[in-house]
């Protein structure tokens, strides 16, 4: 029986944080919990290992690595990122990014795979921001890009923030394609250049939104020919989202997944999906948005 491999380590949802943090860290673990209660089995789950830190440090700037994973960065660059540091918070960074960069080798192998987190696309070479302190799909990206069947990347950003970080970390590499489709007047305020950008304007709903990931995708895909695809599958864009200011419906949702999978499907490319954004304080009803990926992807 073929599996779609999915990738989860628990310490994804082991996160202390303040009281009424905007983060919704247990979404992950609810999101496994959600899946084990549908019947998918444990033999689907891999378990990621925590990033090498000299190996990261080797590709992002050195000193910002060692000062994010020793404590040592200006309170200034932690309030950017948005949470307080601690030893943990680094374990889990590395955890997850690591869980990215698995999920990508297993999709060349399987032809698909999925991370229950990842799309930390705020993260530049040198500073994080937005609650991402490593670039996990840039990562992703050189880590498809290391095998010999694969010298173009797509990397498809459907969260409704801009991946403004992994658009500058790609500008000078022309094997990994960046295409992202966020809401215009959002954060970050100051956006970066992809490869190709579609900023959608507030209160977009359904219709113009998938017309617009379609165009999009097909667009890309004609203009970088490439050997494999990561998703970041953000539901962010979702109509009940805190923070994301589009109308899109949880069918809206399942449509979008559904092309970008099934496109990949028809055209033969690996696709490594990331499960993004989505800030809803209802853990329940977020999960249950976040679960269309996996539906999507036929794992449900």
């Amino acid at each position: 029986m073929l599996i779609t491999p999915l990738v989860f380590h628990p310490i994804y949802s082991q996160l202390d944080l303040p009281v009424r943090h905007r983060f919704p860290i247990q979404k992950y673990q609810g999101i496994r919990d959600a899946l084990a209660q549908k019947g998918v089995p444990d033999s689907s789950f891999f378990s990621p290992s925590p990033l090498n830190v000299d190996a990261l440090a080797s590709i992002y700037d050195p000193g910002y690595i060692q000062q994010l994973t020793t404590g040592t960065l200006d309170p200034k660059a932690m309030r950017r990122i948005g949470f307080p540091w601690s030893k943990q918070l680094v374990e889990r960074t590395l955890t997850a990014s690591g869980g990215t960069v698995l999920t990508a080798e297993l999709a060349l192998k399987h032809g698909k795979a999925l991370n229950l987190t990842g799309g930390y696309h705020h993260a530049f070479a040198n500073f994080g921001s937005g609650f991402c302190m490593v670039n996990d799909l840039y990562l992703a990206a050189l880590k498809m890009l290391q095998s010999p069947n694969v010298d173009s990347v797509l990397i498809f950003d459907c969260d409704v923030h801009q991946g403004d970080g992994t658009a500058k970390l790609a500008t000078n590499n022309p094997a990994v394609y960046t295409v992202s489709l966020h809401g215009e007047k959002n954060f970050p305020y100051r956006k970066q250049q992809s490869d190709l950008d579609f900023g959608l304007p507030k209160g977009t709903q359904d219709r113009l939104f998938l017309e617009t990931v379609e165009e999009a995708f097909e667009l890309s895909i004609r203009a970088c020919q490439p050997d494999a695809v990561i998703y970041d599958a953000g539901v962010d864009v979702h109509v009940n989202d805190d923070l994301g200011h589009l109308e899109i419906s949880t069918e809206g949702v399942y449509a979008r997944d559904h092309f970008v999978f099934s496109r990949c499907e028809d055209l033969g490319l690996p696709i490594a999906a990331v499960i993004g954004g989505g800030y809803q304080r209802d853990i329940d009803a977020l999960v249950e948005v976040h679960l269309q990926l996996f539906k999507a992807a036929g794992v449900l």
